[in-house]
C-alpha cells in the first residue's frame, strides 16, 4: 500500500507529478507553542540569504525563534528545506523520500512546494521548496512568506505582520507558474532627493548607496519577485561598478545587473568617463579610447550575470556626440553594437547572441531606429514611454518574432520636461494596466523595467507593476480590485475596501493634474507659476476639486487613528503622507488664487482663504519632517517635499487684504466669470446639485436661515452663523430633485431676504444626454459600443474610458463606416454656434504600422477622420501630459436644437476616448470636465 500511495499520479499544470508518502492533514504549523520550525539549505550564499529571511520572517508571524540546521539529521519536528531541484542537498532528499522533481528541470524561475511525512525519519514532517533554478527556491521562498502574512514592505514601508500564536499554511502540492515576463526589474533613478542623501547620511556606513543599501533593494526585489536592477547613476552617486562589494552583493543575492538607456556596457559614464584622461565622448573621432573604456569593464564584470545595455548615446541622458545628420548617427551607433558585442564575445568566450543584451530605444534613439538601423536580431528591443506613462510604440509582427524579443522601460517617476514628478507616486494604476495590456497584446516579454525613482513613496505602484510583469492573469482583474487586496495585505480585510477607495480619489484627482504639476509651470527652461486654469469660471471647479480632496483626507486620517500602533508608521507612508500632501500643496495654491478673486469681489473670507493657504504649506512641512523622523530616524533624509526646488514647490508670499466698504448680505453664484454669473442653473426633470454662498461683507458674526425652501429641492444647511470661523460666508448646496418647481427658493440674512435666481432649461428628450449650463457632456462609456470597444475601468475623467481594440487591424479611411462605432445620443435646445470637443486619452500608436486615428459622422452626415497622433516634445505633446487629456476641437455652427447622435469609428487600435463634451457660445470654461455640466 505504501509503495501505491508513492505511484500515485495527478495532474497539476498540466505536468505529471508522482507522490510521495503525504501528509494527510491539510495545513502544515509551522510555528505554536512548542517552537517554529527548523530550516536547512542548500549550500549556497543565496539559499543561505533566503533561510535566514524565512527564519526572520517566521520569527516576526510567530514569535518563536527559528533554527538552522547543518543537515536534515539535525531537523527535529518540522523541518523547511531550501535548495535548487538539482543540488545534492535537495537530490539525495528527492531520492530518499521519493519525490519526483522532474517538471523543474530546465524551467526558468519555477519552483515546487511539497510537503511530505518523512519515511525514512518517522515523525518528522518536512516542507520542501526546490526551485528550477536559485531564483525559482527563492520565489519559492517569497511565496511562503507572501502566505505568512508577511508585506513586501516590512522593512521599507515598516508593513508589520499581524503576530499569531500559530502559524499554518496549506500542505496542498505547489508547482508555480513560469514568470510570464523574463527579466522584471527597477530603475533606481534621480535619487539625489531621498535615496541617496538617506542612504549617505542615514544608513550606509559606506557613505553612499553600497552594499548595506543594495541588499536591501534586493531583498525588496526578491519580495516582489522581481531579478534585474539599472542601478543609481546620477552624479550624486558614486556608480555601482566603483563601490567595493556592490556587484559582489548582487551576485550573492542572484540579482541580474543592467543598466540605463544612457549606459551602455555596464558603464556609469557621468562619474567613470574622465574627459582629461580619455579625451572627447566621441565615438567617431576617439574610437580607440571608448572601446578600450568597454572593454575594461567588460573584463571586470563577466563573471556575474548581466543584461548588457548596446548602443551608445551622449555622456548622460543625451545624444550622441560628433553625429551631424540622422545618417551618420544610425551608422555610428549600428558601429559601436559591432564593437561592443566583440568585446563582449572576447571576454566571455562566447558567442555574442549567448549574452543578454538589449538596446533601449529611448529618445533620439527610437528615431534612429525608425531610421532604419538594424539591431541584431538577438539584442532585445526595449520599448521606452514618453516619461509620462504612455509607451511611444511597441513591436510589429515581425519585430514580436526577433530571438532576442521585446520588452519596455516605464516612468512612475520622472526628472524633466515638461515638468518632474518626483515627490509623490500619482500614475494612475488604471494606466499602467492599459499600457502593460498593450505590452502583452505585441508580445513584450523579455524584460520590463520600471523607474521607481527613489523607490519611495512609490511603493505600491511599484509592486502593481511587478505584479503584473510576474503573473499575466492579474491583468485580468481591474485596478481597484488588485488595490483593494493589497490594502488587505498591508492593513487588514476590515479597512480594505475604504483604503481602496480613499487612494482611488487619490489617483483620480492626480489623473486630472498631478500635484507637482499644480503650478501650471514648466522646465527645462523653469517657468514661474502662473494662475491656474481651475479660475477660468471664477472658482467654483477649483472649490470643487478641493472639496474632493477633503474627503480622502478626512477618511484617511480616520482609518489611521483606527490601525493598531504598530501599522500606523507603515499607513502614515503608504496612505496619509501622499493623500494629505497632495491636498495640502493644492490647497495652497488653490486657496491662495480663490483669496485673490474674492478679494476682487470684496468678499471677508479672502483673509481666512490666505491663512487657509499658509497653514497648508506648513502642514507639508510639518509632515515631511514626521516622515523622515519615523522610527528613530529611519528614514532622515528619504523624503523631500521639493525636489529640485522647483517654482511649485517654493512658499509664495500670503497677503493681507483690506476690508470692502460693503455692508450687506448677498448671494454668490457658482461661475461669476461666465454669461450665467447671476443665475442658479438646473435642468428640468433632471436631479442635480448647484452651490450658493451666503456673504455678509460686513465681516461681522450674522445668523442666517433658509426662509423658504420649496418642494423639490433639499439644502445642505437649512440655518447658520457667519462669523471670523468661516469667513463670514458659507457654502450651500442646493439640490433638485427633477420635480416641478412652484414657490421660490428664499433665505433671510440678519433682517435682510435673500431670493436667488434660479433658471430651469429644458430636459432631454427619450433619455437622450442633454446641455446643463450651455454644455452637454457625455462620458465615453454612455455610447453604445460596437464590438472592437473595450471598457477601460477606472481611467479617465468619469472613472472609465473606451478603448478601440488592441486586436484591431488598421482601417483605410474610405471604409471608415465598416469600423466599430461608438453611437452617442444627445438632445441641444440652444440655437447659438457650438463647439464639438474629442476629449481623449493622449497615448501613441500601437506600431510602428498604425496611426492614431478616429472617424466621426454627426446626424449621419459626412465622415470625417481625426487623428490624435503627437510629435516629439512638441507644445502639444507637453499639454497632453499634463492633463493626460489629447483634444480635438471642430466648430458646429448649425446644430439645430433636438435629438442628434453621433458615431466615432475606431480606425486604429488602442485609441481610448475619454469624454464629449458640445459646449454652446456662451458657456463656462473649466480646465477639466465641466463641474457643472455632470453626465446623464
Amino acid at each position: 500500500m505504501p509503495k501505491l500511495r508513492q505511484r500515485f499520479v495527478t495532474i497539476l499544470l498540466g505536468v505529471a507529478i508522482t507522490f510521495p508518502t503525504c501528509v494527510t492533514a491539510a495545513t502544515l504549523q509551522l510555528s505554536g507553542p512548542q517552537g517554529a520550525a527548523t530550516v536547512l539549505h542548500e549550500d549556497h550564499v543565496s539559499m543561505k540569504i533566503a533561510a535566514d529571511l524565512l527564519r526572520r520572517d517566521l520569527q516576526s508571524v510567530g514569535g518563536k525563534p527559528s533554527a538552522r540546521a547543518a543537515r536534515l539529521e539535525d531537523c527535529t519536528k518540522t523541518c523547511i528545506v531550501i535548495g535548487r531541484h538539482d543540488s545534492p542537498l535537495v537530490r539525495a532528499l528527492a531520492q530518499a523520500e521519493g519525490i519526483d522533481l522532474s517538471a523543474l528541470g530546465k524551467q526558468w524561475e519555477r519552483y515546487e512546494r511539497v510537503v511530505i511525512a518523512s519515511r525514512t525519519r518517522p515523525g518528522t514532517q518536512i516542507l520542501l521548496i526546490a526551485g528550477s533554478d536559485t531564483r525559482g527556491a527563492i520565489y519559492g521562498v517569497v511565496d511562503l512568506t507572501r502566505e505568512l502574512g508577511v508585506s513586501a514592505f516590512e522593512w521599507w514601508a515598516d508593513v508589520k505582520p499581524t503576530v499569531r500564536a500559530q502559524v499554518s499554511i496549506d500542505a496542498k502540492r505547489v508547482l508555480s507558474a513560469t514568470p510570464h515576463v523574463q527579466y522584471r526589474g527597477v530603475f533606481l533613478n534621480d535619487e539625489d532627493w531621498g535615496l541617496q542623501p538617506w542612504a549617505a547620511k542615514t544608513f550606509d556606513p559606506s557613505g553612499d548607496i553600497g552594499p548595506a543599501t543594495y541588499s536591501r533593494i534586493f531583498e525588496l526585489l526578491w519580495r516582489l519577485k522581481a531579478n534585474i536592477v539599472w542601478p543609481a547613476m546620477h552624479d550624486s552617486t558614486k556608480p555601482f561598478y566603483q563601490m567595493a562589494g556592490n556587484a559582489q552583493t548582487a551576485s550573492d543575492y542572484a540579482i541580474v545587473v543592467g543598466t540605463s538607456h544612457a549606459e551602455p556596457m555596464m558603464r556609469n559614464n557621468v562619474r567613470e568617463w574622465d574627459k582629461q584622461a580619455r579625451g572627447a565622448f566621441n565615438f567617431f573621432t576617439n574610437r580607440e579610447s571608448l572601446v578600450r573604456y568597454w572593454s575594461e569593464r567588460a573584463e571586470q564584470v563577466k563573471g556575474f550575470e548581466n543584461m548588457y545595455t548596446t548602443g551608445i548615446r551622449g555622456i548622460h541622458d543625451s545624444a550622441m556626440e560628433g553625429a551631424r545628420n540622422m545618417d551618420e548617427a544610425r551608422e555610428g551607433v549600428a558601429a559601436a553594437i559591432g564593437v561592443q558585442r566583440e568585446l563582449l564575445s572576447k571576454a566571455q568566450g562566447k558567442p555574442a547572441q549567448e549574452i543578454p543584451q538589449a538596446i533601449t530605444l529611448y529618445k533620439e534613439v527610437l528615431d534612429i531606429y525608425k531610421s532604419g538601423l538594424k539591431v541584431p536580431d538577438d539584442i532585445s528591443l526595449i520599448w521606452p514611454d514618453d516619461n509620462y506613462g504612455y509607451l511611444h510604440q511597441l513591436s510589429t509582427a515581425a519585430e514580436a518574432k526577433r530571438i532576442g524579443g521585446a520588452g519596455l522601460y516605464y516612468h512612475i517617476s520622472y526628472w524633466g520636461r515638461p515638468h518632474d514628478y518626483l515627490w509623490l507616486g500619482t500614475t494612475h494604476p488604471a494606466l499602467i494596466r492599459d499600457q502593460l495590456e498593450r505590452a502583452v497584446s505585441t508580445g513584450a516579454r523579455k524584460a520590463w523595467i520600471v523607474n521607481v525613482g527613489d523607490i519611495k513613496p512609490m511603493e505600491y505602484l511599484t509592486q502593481y507593476f511587478l505584479d503584473l510583469a510576474f503573473d499575466r492573469s492579474k491583468l485580468d482583474i481591474t485596478p481597484r480590485a488588485h488595490l483593494e487586496a493589497w490594502m488587505a495585505a498591508q492593513f487588514g480585510a476590515a479597512h480594505a475596501a475604504e483604503n481602496a477607495s480613499i487612494m482611488t480619489a487619490y489617483y483620480d484627482l492626480a489623473w486630472e493634474r498631478r500635484p507637482e504639476f499644480m503650478g501650471f509651470s514648466q522646465t527645462e527652461p523653469t517657468t514661474a507659476p502662473r494662475h491656474t486654469d481651475y479660475m477660468q469660471a471664477g472658482g467654483e471647479e477649483a472649490e470643487q476639486r478641493l472639496e474632493r480632496y477633503q474627503s480622502p483626507v478626512a477618511r484617511a486620517q480616520a482609518v489611521a487613528a483606527a490601525l493598531p500602533a504598530g501599522l500606523k508608521d507603515a499607513y502614515f507612508q503608504l496612505v496619509l503622507y501622499p493623500v494629505r500632501a497632495s491636498a495640502n500643496l493644492n490647497t495652497r495654491i488653490l486657496k491662495l488664487e480663490l483669496a485673490a478673486q474674492y478679494a476682487r469681489l470684496g468678499r471677508p473670507s479672502s483673509n481666512r482663504y490666505a491663512l487657509q493657504a499658509r497653514a497648508a504649506q506648513a502642514a507639508i512641512a510639518a509632515d515631511t519632517a514626521h516622515y523622515n523622523e519615523q522610527g528613530n530616524g529611519k528614514w532622515r533624509g528619504m523624503m523631500d517635499a521639493a525636489p529640485r526646488r522647483l517654482p511649485v514647490f517654493g512658499a509664495p508670499l500670503f497677503p493681507t487684504y483690506d476690508m470692502a466698504s460693503r455692508r450687506d448680505c448677498a448671494l454668490a453664484y457658482p461661475t461669476p466669470l461666465s454669461p450665467q454669473s447671476g443665475t442658479l442653473a438646473f435642468t428640468s426633470g433632471r436631479a442635480e446639485s448647484r452651490t450658493i454662498t451666503i456673504i455678509n461683507y460686513a465681516a461681522q458674526a450674522l445668523a442666517w436661515s433658509a426662509s423658504s425652501v420649496p418642494a423639490g429641492f433639499k439644502l445642505s444647511s437649512l440655518s447658520g452663523e457667519l462669523s471670523s470661523d468661516n469667513g463670514f460666508e458659507q457654502r450651500v448646496k442646493v439640490h433638485y430633485d427633477g420635480s416641478k418647481i412652484g414657490d421660490p427658493l428664499s433665505f433671510q440674512c440678519g433682517a435682510t431676504k435673500l431670493q436667488p435666481k434660479i433658471a430651469f432649461s429644458r430636459g432631454a428628450e427619450n433619455g437622450a444626454a442633454t446641455e446643463h449650463e450651455r454644455i452637454i457632456a457625455i462620458p465615453a462609456t454612455k455610447a453604445v459600443a460596437a464590438n472592437g470597444w473595450a471598457l477601460v475601468p477606472g481611467l479617465g475623467s468619469y472613472g472609465g474610458s473606451m478603448r478601440a481594440g488592441l486586436s484591431l487591424k488598421s482601417i483605410d479611411a474610405s471604409l471608415a463606416r465598416t469600423a466599430p462605432a461608438l453611437d452617442f445620443k444627445f438632445f441641444s435646445h440652444s440655437t447659438e454656434n457650438a463647439q464639438l470637443k474629442l476629449v481623449a486619452i493622449p497615448v501613441h500608436a500601437l506600431t510602428s504600422e498604425n496611426q492614431l486615428r478616429i472617424a466621426i459622422s454627426l446626424d449621419d452626415g459626412p465622415l470625417e477622420v481625426i487623428d490624435f497622433a503627437t510629435h516629439g516634445r512638441s507644445e502639444e505633446w507637453k499639454a497632453n501630459t499634463l492633463s493626460n487629456t489629447a483634444v480635438r476641437n471642430r466648430a458646429l455652427a448649425n446644430l439645430k436644437p433636438g435629438a442628434h447622435h453621433l458615431r466615432v469609428y475606431a480606425l486604429d487600435p488602442g485609441f481610448i476616448l475619454d469624454r464629449i463634451e458640445i459646449a454652446f457660445d456662451g458657456a463656462a470654461k473649466y480646465y477639466g470636465k465641466p463641474s457643472s455640466a455632470k453626465p446623464d
